[in-house]
This record gives C-alpha cells, sequence and structure tokens, in this order.
C-alpha cells in the first residue's frame, strides 16, 4: 500500500493555507485617432496572470504573497525584489484591535478604484495608472471599534534609486534623499449596515531632496441589493512629477517640477441576475503644469468603459466578459500653442474571461 506524501495528522494544516491563480485573457480591437497619426489592431493578450499564496502560521502570524508573471522579474536596485512580486509581507496580530504589517505591501491610499485588483480594472485612471503600488516598508492598521479601521504607513516611495529611475531626465539640483520615504494614513469608515462605506486617505511622499508629493483621495461605496455605486475624488500636488504626464507634455527632457492631478472616478454595478452583471465606469483627470504664467490645465481625459459578465458556474468566480474601452485627451489652448501636442482618442473593444481561481 503506497503511503500519502502528506500525513494524516498534517492534513489540518493544509486549512489554514490559501493559494490563488488569477488570471484575466482577452481578445482585443483597438484603434487610435489623433492629428495625421491613425493605426488599429487585433491581438490576444494575458492582461493579468499571478500566482498567490497566504497563510496562518498561527493565530497571530500569518503571511502573504503574490507574483505577477505580467511584470520584470530584473531585481530593484531600492528594495531588492523584483517587480513581478508585488506582495511580500508578514502580518502580526499584536492585539484583537492591532495589526502590525512587515514586508512588501499595497500602500494604504484611499479610493475604490485603488481597491480593486489590477485583475478587475480593464484601465485606470491616470493617476493609478501611473501610480507605484507595491513597495517595502511597515504599517500599523488598528480597529477601535467594529465599523472603523485606521491605518498608517511608513514606506520606501520608490523601489529603486534615484540614478536608476531618474538618470539623466532629472532637473539641475535634483539629489537623492537620505531617505526616499512616503507616510500614508488612512481610514476605513462604514455605516447604515454596511450600505455606505468610505476609505479616505492622505500621505506625503520624498521623491527627491526637498521635494516630494502630497495625494489625498476620497473614496465612497454605496451598495443596496442589486446595486453598487462607488465615487473617488483624488488630488496630487508633485514637486517631482512622478505620474509623468505633464513630463510628457512639456518634452524637454527634464522630469517637470510642480505638477498638479485632479481626477474624479465613478463605478456602477447592477447585477441582473446571478448570471449577468453589467458595469459602468466613467473617469475624469486634469493635468496641470505651473508656469511663469501661472499655473495651466495642460490636458483633461475623459473615459467610460461599459462591461458586461456572465458567470456560468455557482461556486467558482469564472466570469466571461465583453467591454468597450474609450479615451479621450483633450489638450487645452495653452498646450496646444507651446508644445508639440495634440488632441486624440483611443476605442478599444475586449472580450475574454477573468477568474480569480482559489486552489487550495
Amino acid at each position: 500500500m503506497n503511503k500519502a506524501l502528506i500525513p494524516s495528522d498534517k492534513i489540518e494544516l493544509l486549512k489554514n493555507i490559501d493559494i490563488t491563480f488569477d488570471m484575466r485573457a482577452e481578445f482585443q480591437a483597438y484603434m487610435f485617432r489623433g492629428g495625421d497619426n491613425y493605426y488599429n489592431g487585433l491581438q490576444f493578450e494575458n492582461g493579468f496572470t499571478a500566482l498567490g499564496i497566504s497563510a496562518k502560521i498561527n493565530d497571530r502570524l500569518s503571511f502573504r504573497f503574490r507574483n505577477r508573471f505580467n511584470n520584470t522579474a530584473d531585481v530593484q536596485s531600492l528594495d531588492r525584489l523584483g517587480s513581478n512580486i508585488e506582495l511580500a509581507y508578514i502580518n502580526y496580530k499584536a492585539s484583537p484591535k492591532l495589526d502590525l504589517v512587515i514586508g512588501k505591501m499595497f500602500a494604504y491610499y484611499g479610493g475604490y478604484e485603488y481597491e480593486f485588483s489590477a485583475l478587475e480594472i480593464l484601465e485606470y485612471n491616470d493617476i493609478y495608472g501611473n501610480a507605484l503600488a507595491y513597495v517595502t516598508g511597515a504599517g500599523i492598521k488598528y480597529n477601535p471599534v467594529e465599523d472603523h479601521q485606521f491605518g498608517f504607513q511608513v514606506l520606501n516611495s520608490r523601489t529603486v534609486h534615484y540614478d536608476d529611475l531618474y538618470g539623466d531626465s532629472a532637473a539641475e539640483g535634483i539629489e537623492e534623499p537620505d531617505w526616499p520615504v512616503a507616510v500614508v494614513g488612512n481610514w476605513r469608515g462604514s455605516f447604515f449596515d454596511g450600505k455606505l462605506q468610505t476609505i479616505y486617505s492622505a500621505s506625503h511622499s520624498i521623491e527627491v531632496k526637498d521635494k516630494g508629493t502630497t495625494f489625498f483621495t476620497l473614496g465612497h461605496k454605496y451598495e443596496n441589493n442589486n446595486l453598487t455605486l462607488m465615487y473617488d475624488f483624488r488630488y496630487s500636488y508633485e514637486e517631482i512629477d512622478t505620474k509623468g504626464v505633464v513630463t510628457g507634455i512639456i518634452g524637454d527632457g527634464n522630469v517637470a517640477g510642480n505638477a498638479s492631478y485632479i481626477e474624479n472616478w465613478l463605478r456602477a454595478e447592477y447585477r441582473f441576475s446571478p448570471r449577468f452583471k453589467g458595469l459602468l465606469t466613467l473617469m475624469t483627470n486634469g493635468a496641470i503644469g505651473d508656469f511663469e504664467t501661472g499655473n495651466e490645465r495642460l490636458r483633461t481625459s475623459y473615459g467610460w468603459i461599459p462591461t458586461l459578465y456572465y458567470s456560468p458556474f455557482d461556486k467558482v468566480d469564472f466570469r466571461f466578459y465583453i467591454a468597450y474601452i474609450g479615451r479621450y485627451y483633450d489638450y487645452s489652448d495653452y498646450a496646444l500653442e507651446n508644445f508639440d501636442v495634440s488632441s486624440y482618442n483611443k476605442n478599444e473593444f475586449r472580450i475574454g474571461i477573468i477568474t480569480p481561481l482559489l486552489l487550495l
């Protein structure tokens, strides 16, 4: 008789281990129009593929690890992990109300667009589409009462050293700080038996010596029966442009300074039946630069993403989806007159699958 590879007295341990395989694969048809430029194309794409492991070691200690195969595995010069390692942290429950988290984690930024995994977001708005979400540091989560949680983190503000990130693109006088650090605080609230929820956050990061980014997010969520509504407002003031949109518009070879971004994000979900759910995402972003004439709005972007899900199984989260992604980028008169830019739009049709599979 063959002996089991895992002894029967160890089987109980597997109940504390989760292994997940997350995948989004799709067929894309896209078209770009702007100025004298035009192109279109068709392709299959693996939009998101990741393997994750999380485990409860005992009642007070747990860990989480996730490898996203779509990102580069090159070891980053600051945190010494590849960009493909999104999560690698230990969670220590110091008390029933207080958790300590150490390792590479997601920053506690607010808002519900950020709350979703990239598996679920077909296209991010401009701030989170260009933000560095997974960094190394330490954080605490404190639940003073049942419906409210406060979070605080001290993190590296980037994963690579100054020279590796900016190289020759940095403006004159830009130097590496003693510590490229980010401080993040957030509040999660729940009201009216969970029908109304909030995720607010404020953060400040030091990107280079004496220059940083101040970022605020106000996220709101309303749930009632088959309807869910989410709305985020975000503002980011960047003494050194970390999102790159203003830098790209100016195009003088240097990283821009004193850039601002203001954006709105709205998502509505409605479950028509146990098998079908419809989504509509709307988004806007304003990119602002600081010049001798004062603050000038350089570009406003708009987006809308209607989506339909079909779930064939009752107990397995496997979905077919069909979606349209429309983005329009409108440059201001100031940008058109002073920089070599022109307004343009992108249109994309996707059909594919989304599945966060729980393997164990």
